[in-house]
């Protein structure tokens, strides 16, 4: 588990492709401090699985269903990426619950300053869409941000400086493609309340009926 708050920005050192799947070598610093074999390590967002590593950098295995579900595989050698170690136990809960595991991808349509804010404004499929909420947590390339404004077929978050510049977002450029992860609390919610209300139980229609939506 992840928890969306960004450690170091690493960089693409090595990429090699074998058959059904990737192999994937970032060059770090901060992520490598208590590194081991069998370690996860969040890449734009992507929970990866360290398989080799040295002092200045590790590598992991990239499967086909992972570079077609996030832009994993438009990275280059010398892409910049955003990093976070799995969350230890007792550590500090900064963002939110983050798995790693990429629901799909949005694009960047708009970015626009306001103040020492900075708006982006991302658009995504129907998939996506149905649970992002306002004032909602959303992974965007691994960074826990809180939704701002919601559309039809878009979402915007306004950024800190802080965040721009400890991340690669700060970096993006309208047109480029972003790793999206829902709120996993809101896809377990949907499932259960469904199920229950298939035999007979609680149901959106009864929790309607009693005020709670």
């Amino acid at each position: 588990m992840f928890t969306g708050i960004i450690e170091e920005v690493g960089r693409v050192t090595g990429i090699q492709h074998s058959g059904s799947k990737s192999f994937i070598r970032i060059g770090a610093q901060k992520v490598l401090g208590d590194v081991r074999l069998g370690d996860s390590i969040a890449v734009n967002g992507v929970c990866l699985t360290v398989t080799d590593f040295d002092a200045e950098s590790f590598q992991a295995d990239v499967m086909n269903e992972t570079l077609s579900r996030s832009s994993l595989g438009s990275l280059r050698i010398g892409s910049l990426d955003n990093l976070e170690r799995a969350m230890a136990a007792g550590g500090r809960f900064g963002g939110h619950i983050v798995s790693g595991h990429i629901d799909g991808c949005g694009r960047i349509t708009d970015i626009k300053n306001d103040g020492i804010a900075v708006w982006y404004t991302v658009s995504a499929d129907r998939g996506i869409m149905r649970y992002i909420v306002e004032k909602g947590s959303v992974a965007v390339d691994g960074i826990s941000l809180t939704v701002a404004v919601v559309t039809e077929n878009s979402f915007s978050v306004s950024v800190i400086p802080h965040t721009a510049a400890q991340t690669v977002l700060g970096m993006k450029k309208c047109g480029d493609t972003v790793n999206l992860e829902n709120d996993i609390i809101a896809k377990y919610v949907e499932k259960l309340v469904g199920e229950s209300s298939r035999n007979g139980g609680v149901s959106m229609e009864l929790l309607a009926k009693n005020g709670f939506i």
